[in-house]
C-alpha cells in the first residue's frame, strides 16, 4: 500500500498562493477553515468532506472549491484514499482576477464545493507543474485561466451580510471576546454571563454563525493565528504557548488536521519555499 505523502509549499514567483500535493489515506481532517480559496483538483481516489451540512465527495477531474471562513472538513471516501494538488489563493489575488478578466468588483466567491470540470482541473494541475519546473509566466497564466472558468461557471459576486440580529451580534460579540483571550478564554457560561444571554442561546447563536461551536471554532482560529506566529519565525513551542495550546504536542495534533503537515515542515516551507514529505505523489 502507498503511504501518506505531502508537500506543502510556496512559490516565490507566485506570491499570495500556497501549494499542497498530498496522497492521504487515513488522514482525517477536522472542521477547520482557511483565510484563503482552496482549489483542490483531484487526481486519484476520492475525498468526501462536509462543507456546512452537507457530506460531498470529489473524485478525479473534479475540484474541490472552498470559499474562506467556510468550515469543511475532509477525509478519504475510499479505501486507498486520495490524491490532490491544491492551491490556495488568497482572496486579494482572487478579487484581483475577478475585476481584470470578468469585470465583477468587490467580494466573489462560489457556490458549488464540487465541480466536475476535467479541463478545469488539468489546469490546477498545470499551476503546480508550472511552479515546479520554475515557469513563472505558465503558472500565473493557468492560475488566471482556472479562477476565471471557476468564477463564470459556479461563482460571482458575493451578497452583503444582512444587519446582524440578536443572537448574531451576541455570536459576533462572544468572537471578538475569543479572539482577545485566546491563550486564556472564559468558559462558555462565564462568556454568556459577561454578553448577557445564556450559554445555549449563545451556544446556538455561534453555531448558526460560524458553522461550528465556540470550542471548535477557538481551535481552529489558534491554529490560524499559529500559522501567522510560524510565518514571521517564531518557534513552534512559543507559537504552541501564544495561542493558547498546553505544549508543542498539542499543537502539533491540531495544525496538522487542519493543514495536512505538522507545524515545524511548515515552518521550514515557508523558510525554504518548498518542503517534502517522503517521495511526494506520482499524480
Amino acid at each position: 500500500m502507498r503511504r501518506e505523502r505531502a508537500r506543502y509549499w510556496r512559490y516565490p514567483e507566485l506570491p499570495g498562493v500556497d501549494l499542497l500535493h498530498a496522497h492521504y489515506i487515513r488522514k482525517s481532517f477536522s472542521r477547520h477553515t482557511h483565510e484563503s480559496f482552496v482549489f483542490a483538483a483531484i487526481t486519484e481516489g476520492v475525498e468526501a468532506f462536509h462543507y456546512g451540512s452537507d457530506l460531498v465527495h470529489a473524485g478525479p477531474g473534479q475540484i474541490a472549491l472552498v470559499n474562506p471562513d467556510t468550515p469543511h472538513t475532509g477525509h478519504a471516501g475510499v479505501p486507498e484514499g486520495w490524491t490532490y494538488r491544491t492551491i490556495y489563493p488568497d482572496a486579494e489575488l482572487i478579487r484581483s482576477i475577478a475585476a481584470d478578466t470578468l469585470a465583477l468588483r468587490g467580494d466573489v466567491g462560489f457556490t458549488a464545493p464540487v465541480v466536475d470540470d476535467p479541463h478545469a482541473a488539468q489546469l490546477v494541475i498545470g499551476v503546480h507543474r508550472a511552479a515546479e519546473e520554475g515557469n513563472a509566466l505558465a503558472a500565473d497564466s493557468l492560475l488566471r485561466l482556472v479562477t476565471a472558468r471557476m468564477l463564470r461557471s459556479h461563482g460571482g459576486r458575493v451578497r452583503p451580510l444582512a444587519p446582524l440580529a440578536g443572537g448574531a451580534r451576541d455570536a459576533a460579540r462572544a468572537r471578538a471576546v475569543l479572539e482577545e483571550r485566546m491563550a486564556d478564554p472564559p468558559t462558555l457560561e462565564r462568556l454568556a454571563a459577561e454578553l448577557g444571554t445564556s450559554p445555549f442561546a449563545l451556544l446556538r447563536a455561534f453555531r448558526k454563525a460560524y458553522g461550528m461551536p465556540p470550542h471548535t471554532w477557538l481551535t481552529d482560529a489558534r491554529v490560524r493565528r499559529a500559522r501567522l506566529l510560524l510565518d514571521a519565525g517564531t518557534p513552534p513551542a512559543e507559537a504552541a504557548v501564544a495561542v493558547g495550546f498546553t505544549d508543542q504536542p498539542h499543537l502539533n495534533r491540531h495544525f496538522t488536521r487542519s493543514v495536512g503537515v505538522p507545524p515545524g515542515a511548515y515552518q521550514r516551507a515557508r523558510a525554504a519555499r518548498t518542503y517534502k514529505t517522503g517521495r511526494g505523489p506520482a499524480s
